[in-house]
């Protein structure tokens, strides 16, 4: 590898400035793009810094509020990055920020929310254990409602470098349930590299029937999974789900139940993070 490459593979990268897009026949709600001095916190009037050990999945990493871990690259991105850390209790740190903008979907509304972001450019042979996510809770969870039964709703998930987006919902109880749980229901989306796609959901409260309103994911625009109110099968779980306020959420992890566990080869820093270009929320 040259070391030209290597230095690229390694390092924050600034980009264009990123705006939000507007779109034909919707109103957008919220919007964040990142802007700030490179080396700076994203903007804690929109987002909560998560620390410490959230003892879930049995995973390795610390979350901590350092700009090692969460960043503005300077180039309107944030970054997310896991660092191995022999100071750290199982070996790792790395960034998750959960959002103080709250939203309920409207009632005869389609919602959207969306980001742009991309990966690392460290080899995807090399990202054993790194499990980056975007994705939704309900509300409901910071009021002391458990989870499952909160509603979650994963944007994007991916693990151990694999090119393949996974969208998934949670909901009910644990295990099995309306959701299947603990694997929910989900789908899957080859991803064509590592470089900037936009990932969507749309939750279509239209209907006046719960069971046909639906939730549906979406990859530069194509979609690759729906899940009606008739499939959960249940108004009061769909209601969490597809009715009540949620939250956003961005975070790298790293090892765990699903993508396994970093080996010698596993690259740390920002070969292996996640970096977001925007957030939006839009409605019809």
């Amino acid at each position: 590898m040259h070391y030209s490459t290597f230095l690229s593979a390694l390092l924050p990268t600034a980009v264009l400035a990123w705006e939000a897009p507007q779109y034909g026949g919707f109103t957008r709600i919220f919007q964040d793009n990142f802007v700030g001095g490179g080396g700076t916190l994203p903007n804690g009037n929109n987002w909560n810094y998560v620390t410490g050990d959230l003892g879930v999945n049995a995973e390795l990493q610390i979350y901590t509020s350092s700009t090692r871990n969460m960043q503005l690259s300077g180039g309107e991105t944030l970054q997310l990055v896991p660092w191995r850390d022999g100071s750290a209790l199982r070996g790792w740190t790395s960034g998750r920020v959960e959002s103080k903008y709250v939203f309920t979907p409207g009632e005869g509304r389609l919602t959207r929310v969306e980001a742009v972001l991309r990966f690392g450019g460290s080899p995807t042979t090399n990202k054993r254990g790194i499990w980056p996510a975007w994705w939704m809770l309900g509300q409901a969870i910071r009021q002391g409602t458990p989870w499952p039964e909160c509603g979650e709703i994963d944007i994007l998930e991916t693990v151990n470098g694999i090119l393949t987006g996974h969208g998934t919902i949670h909901c009910d109880v644990y295990p099995g349930g309306a959701c299947n749980e603990g694997n929910g229901i989900g789908s899957t989306i080859g991803i064509p590299d590592q470089g900037w796609h936009t990932w969507r959901v749309e939750i279509d409260r239209r209907p006046g029937n719960w069971a046909d309103q639906s939730i549906a994911w979406f990859m530069d625009g194509r979609e690759f999974h729906r899940v009606y109110g008739w499939r959960v099968n249940n108004p009061t779980v769909w209601w969490r789900l597809a009715q009540s306020p949620l939250f956003f959420i961005l975070n790298v992890a790293v090892g765990g139940n699903w993508p396994g566990y970093p080996d010698g080869n596993t690259h740390d820093g920002y070969g292996s993070m996640m970096e977001v270009g925007y957030v939006a929320h839009y409605s019809t």
